[in-house]
């Protein structure tokens, strides 16, 4: 009986944490960013919708070895806003850019930029492929895998895949547009994130603070350590794809490096995350099975845990950061230079910094999650830990 009702308990405190989770994501939604206005004036005369390419004409474009330049000629059927079912003529510029040109053919969908004159189109430019009806699908058939593997907890897990990107967007990227201090704003929102996507997996509990005690002290690690050593390896924040072109849009007051240092410690949060729930969860599942434990076996188990973890975890974050510059280092290589040059570029210097203070986050947080989990979780001789349901659910 009353196991029962723990379990029921338990529940409950999961579907708090899951109506909570839905109150936020409703108010994320919501709320504005108070960037909606920036060139208003621009987009009230365009509209950017799908078009089909119906024929192309390549006449103009001139092969120069790898890249091309020119302009191709499309007819394209309007398939979206106030002249949908509608078919112009679409310029396609070529700059010889091999990242930026795109060349299009009959039957495929292009992004359009359509330029309005009043009631009529002026001109339409084609921006890209079209590409958002596959990220839906592909967005779908990820949650719907989740769900179905998963159940009510991949549903939950999708809940804060959708939270932690609505935050993100409408709460980090706009605060740091407004020029508050990107540190504080990405570790209080990275903490906001940890207790509330573990509550998602265990409810409120003394899983969920074990593993957020051990998740926000390795983030409270990775953080001092990123800005220590960013500022020893004088890293500056223009490392960061497109950052410098903030500088020169009106957010010249921005600190580059202040971002990229928060950077450091919001992308390995989501690794310390992961080893803290893991610790806690085989922490308690070992104290159920046995009640009688000390606080200190129960530290020790989760001790051991941590170590099998973090074996692969540091390697986790050294192919996530490092598959990004696959081919700079293949010019490293094909060009022939030298190691010590490799190493004290920036680039590579600012990966290495990544990897290795998120790597120090992890180490960090293993110990104290298994110290936490075996001081909450362990009740000695006259106790049991929290109904393994709690762990599962």
């Amino acid at each position: 009986m009353r196991s029962i009702l723990l379990k029921q308990h338990n529940r409950k405190r999961n579907w708090l944490s899951s109506v909570i989770c839905l109150v936020l994501i409703s108010v994320l939604l919501l709320l504005p960013t108070g960037f909606e206005n920036a060139g208003a004036g621009r987009l009230e005369s365009e509209e950017r919708v799908p078009a089909r390419i119906v024929s192309t004409d390549d006449s103009t474009i001139k092969d120069t070895g790898l890249v091309r330049s020119g302009e191709q000629n499309c007819q394209v059927l309007l398939l979206g806003g106030s002249h949908k079912g509608e078919t112009h003529r679409a310029g396609n510029l070529l700059n010889g850019s091999l990242e930026q040109d795109k060349v299009f053919r009959p039957g495929e969908t292009a992004l359009a930029l359509v330029s309005l004159d009043e009631e009529t189109v002026a001109s339409v430019s084609l921006i890209d492929h079209y590409r958002i009806s596959g990220e839906i699908l592909l967005l779908l058939a990820f949650f719907a895998l989740l769900i179905l593997f998963a159940g009510w907890t991949g549903l939950r897990a999708m809940l804060s895949f959708i939270l932690s990107v609505l935050s993100i967007w409408k709460v980090l990227v706009p605060l740091c547009l407004n020029g508050a201090n990107p540190i504080l704003v990405g570790a209080l929102m990275a903490a906001t994130l940890t207790v509330l996507i573990i509550s998602l997996v265990f409810g409120f509990n003394k899983i969920t603070l074990a593993a957020c005690v051990g998740a926000i002290s390795g983030l409270i690690v990775t953080a001092a350590l990123g800005i220590f050593s960013t500022n020893a390896f004088h890293i500056h924040g223009a490392v960061m794809s497109f950052s410098e072109s903030l500088l020169y849009s009106g957010f010249e007051r921005l600190n580059l490096t202040q971002i990229f240092m928060a950077s450091i410690f919001i992308g390995a949060s989501g690794a310390m995350m992961d080893l803290s729930v893991d610790i806690a969860a085989a922490v308690n599942e070992v104290v159920a099975k046995r009640p009688d434990l000390s606080r200190f076996e129960a530290m020790m188990s989760g001790m051991r845990v941590g170590r099998a973890a973090m074996g692969t975890m540091t390697t986790t974050l050294l192919l996530a950061y490092s598959g990004s510059y696959i081919a700079l280092l293949m010019v490293f290589m094909a060009q022939g230079t030298p190691m010590i040059n490799v190493f004290n570029y920036k680039y590579v210097a600012s990966e290495i910094i990544h990897t290795l203070v998120g790597s120090f986050g992890l180490v960090a947080a293993a110990p104290l999650t298994a110290a936490a989990s075996g001081l909450l979780l362990a009740k000695g001789e006259h106790g049991a830990a929290l109904p393994q349901a709690a762990a599962k659910e």
